[in-house]
């Protein structure tokens, strides 16, 4: 039997190898056979995964397409044929074995370059603010406020930016200080649509929509819509789509004031990627794993 200090290259040894690499220990498996069967025993990485794939927690875990599942992937037998084509990768290693074991609260999963929020301490919803309901949670003043939307949810959940007084429409609530500080913060440049009625005797103006996406001039500097459309006009009433990345308060509406209209409706639509959908005022839903990954990466996490 060979001996601590016995020569490079033999299996007790501690120095290099003829190649001039230096061995592994012999009592630490490398990182690629630590893997382990469904039943919890171990097997060599040979047979199931390519060198330099993440090692799966060294007891217990979940099985990576039960994790997709549950993530909103469809089925165990699709998430195995997501895993087969290559489009996962766990920690930043693709991995394209079935039956990886890894642990969601510690391990970082992308499925499309997309990241999971596998934390379940976490929670984003959508809710449709109704009009008259102050953007905070609790109002000095006596009036409505979010907490009657919060309390089902057993998570404190704060406001993830505001919609004004008589501003109705998509809200999200977080408890994610990461993701609802780069959605607030100006420098991601985060998309907001809004639907805007008013009042337009025979139409709007034929040059409202490009006024509006070209700029206009506010008191606290300019302001532009990215995108702008009439929806909808009868003769009496109009309604245009605006979608802007900037958040100042009122700012929808002061734009529209600064050519003459006041809105007699408006209601946000869409956050980046998040719809409100068919919810009514006063509803909310937990968004899907698909949305906050989708809403994750447009804020570069």
């Amino acid at each position: 039997m060979a001996r601590r200090g016995s020569r490079p290259g033999t299996p007790g040894g501690a120095g290099k190898s003829s190649g001039g690499q230096r061995r592994r220990s012999a009592f630490t498996p490398p990182r690629e056979v630590r893997l382990r069967e469904a039943d919890g025993s171990a097997r060599p990485a040979a047979e199931t995964e390519e060198p330099g794939a993440p090692a799966p927690p060294a007891e217990g875990g979940e099985r990576l397409q039960k994790v997709l599942a549950r993530a909103g992937f469809g089925s165990r037998r699709a998430c195995e044929a997501i895993i087969a084509q290559g489009r996962v990768s766990v920690d930043g290693e693709i991995v394209t074995a079935q039956g990886v074991r890894i642990d969601p609260a510690t391990q970082v999963v992308h499925v499309d370059g997309r990241r999971l929020q596998l934390d379940e301490g976490t929670l984003t919803v959508v809710l449709n603010k109704p009009r008259h309901v102050v953007s905070a949670m609790s109002d000095p003043e006596g009036r409505r406020d979010l907490t009657e939307f919060t309390a089902g949810y057993g998570n404190r959940l704060y406001h993830v930016g505001r919609l004004d007084y008589e501003t109705e429409g998509l809200l999200l609530l977080s408890n994610d200080g990461e993701l609802t500080h780069r959605l607030t913060h100006p420098s991601f440049e985060v998309g907001k649509t809004y639907v805007c009625r008013f009042e337009a005797p025979g139409g709007p103006p034929r040059g409202l929509v490009k006024t509006l996406r070209d700029g206009v001039e506010l008191e606290d500097g300019p302001a532009r819509a990215d995108r702008a459309r009439v929806l909808a006009q009868d003769g009496r009433e109009a309604v245009v789509e605006v979608t802007l990345h900037e958040g100042r308060n009122r700012i929808v509406r002061r734009m529209f004031a600064s050519q003459g209209f006041e809105l007699t409706q408006l209601v946000r639509t869409r956050i980046g990627p998040v719809l409100l959908g068919d919810l009514v005022p006063g509803q909310s839903r937990p968004l899907t794993d698909r949305e906050l990954g989708t809403l994750m990466a447009e804020v570069g996490l």
